[in-house]
């Protein structure tokens, strides 16, 4: 599809003009029905409060009910949708890319929880946007918020869902990555009994969200930790559904770390992951009894998998987790599962994780256009190229994994092994090789 990828549409901010949107809710509309109710929310960048606003006059023009709920986490947003008895959920985030972009995700209701737009609703959509049209557009002459209502909501879930614990003596440092998360946090952790420090929580509509901060930057989470002498900290993504985590003496702690302290903690036979886990991870369950289900890369494969095979617990090395229960991934409930964790087992995250060892992991990005990410696996020179990499690999007791990503004008080309210099030379040796072939 030309704007749906793996992960609603994703692309930068200003290619949502108000036709576009207009084309997007014609889409739902014929997808449903104009009988519907529409709960609209989205994460801190400046563009999520123009494109929420141009959505309110889209919705108005077809004759739907809304209700904006600003600023919410992704996770949030899903929860509290179903929960208020709305429809669909049109969530404007692109996550862990920078405030030049933004996205659409669209949920709607399942059978006990809302779940993301089905495909035959996203090729509808696909086929309102690629036959865009002029609109009368008609402006709401009243803008409510029902954010508060909403925030209320999911805190009550979040703690339902931990149960009865108690975070008192723990130091947690945070970084909301000047997304989402900024605006609930910091008050859960400290209800709890815990002392929290924190870090880029801007909760006004930014162009600081997920710069140099958050999942994906945790350098300042790291320097964070390790000066104010804290129990461990957590960073979120833009839209806060992934956490990664920086243990007692600043060391990385990602979602393969976190699937298995969750999985012991859980007394858990199988959990789901992707492609990407680290060899650290496989080598831990196999000495566990634990069986992993494999699947391709994103959140959607992984949950695909639990519901057929009813598994409990599954994620990515990413850190994004998806609890027993839950439709989807949470940064914050997994967040808040560890820290519980930890409170109840008196341990540090370095002594929970002392017994995985990881192998060395090297990611590189190539920058792609549409074209060339279509080339990789149709090239034939490309393909020949990859398999005398694969090869080169296995002398480094390695693997190789080479794609292209779902969200971003990239291809990331991922190398695991037995030797850190080696592999790393290699990913770059390849990324410049690959570049020149495509």
């Amino acid at each position: 599809m030309k704007y749906f990828g793996t992960d609603g549409i994703r692309q930068p901010a200003d290619k949502f003009r108000q036709d576009f949107i207009m084309s997007i809710i014609e889409g739902l509309v014929n997808y449903s029905s104009n009988n519907i109710k529409v709960f609209i929310a989205g994460d801190t960048r400046e563009s999520t409060e123009w494109i929420l606003a141009d959505l309110e006059t889209a919705l108005e023009t077809f004759g739907i009910e809304y209700s904006n709920a600003g600023i919410l986490p992704t996770p949030a947003i899903n929860y509290c949708f179903y929960e208020m008895g709305f429809d669909f959920a049109i969530d404007v985030t692109a996550s862990h890319n920078p405030y030049t972009d933004n996205g659409i995700k669209i949920f709607e209701r399942g059978e006990k929880s809302g779940q993301k737009l089905s495909q035959k609703g996203c090729e509808i959509i696909e086929k309102a946007l690629n036959s865009q049209k002029p609109y009368t557009a008609i402006t709401p002459s009243l803008r409510e918020s029902i954010h508060e209502d909403a925030l209320d909501l999911y805190k009550k879930h979040l703690l339902n869902y931990i149960d009865s614990c108690n975070f008192k003596g723990l130091k947690i440092g945070l970084d909301c990555a000047n997304g989402a998360t900024s605006v609930i946090n910091k008050t859960l952790f400290e209800q709890l009994g815990a002392k929290v420090k924190l870090i880029h929580s801007d909760t006004k509509y930014n162009t600081k969200i997920n710069q140099k901060c958050g999942s994906t930057h945790l350098k300042s989470l790291q320097t964070l930790v390790t000066k104010n002498h804290l129990n461990f900290g957590i960073a979120y993504d833009g839209d806060g559904d992934r956490c990664m985590l920086i243990n007692e003496i600043g060391e990385e702690i990602d979602g393969d770390f976190i699937l298995a302290i969750l999985a012991e903690y859980l007394k858990l036979k199988t959990i789901a992951t992707t492609v990407m886990v680290n060899q650290g991870l496989l080598n831990w369950t196999k000495k566990k009894g634990i069986n992993v289900e494999v699947t391709a890369v994103g959140d959607a494969n992984v949950k695909s998998a639990m519901d057929k095979k009813h598994i409990k617990l599954g994620g990515e090395q990413s850190g994004h987790i998806i609890l027993p229960g839950e439709p989807t991934g949470d940064g914050i409930l997994t967040s808040l599962m560890i820290t519980k964790i930890l409170s109840e087992e008196s341990k540090t995250l370095g002594e929970l994780t002392s017994n995985i060892t990881k192998f060395p992991q090297v990611i590189v990005n190539l920058p792609a256009t549409s074209e060339q990410k279509k080339a990789l696996s149709s090239k034939t020179s490309a393909q020949k190229l990859l398999a005398e990499y694969s090869d080169k690999l296995s002398f480094a007791s390695g693997r190789l994994l080479v794609r292209p990503s779902g969200t971003e004008s990239l291809i990331r080309i991922t190398m695991w092994g037995n030797d850190e210099k080696t592999i790393t030379a290699l990913a770059n040796e390849l990324k410049d090789k690959l570049g020149e072939v495509l």
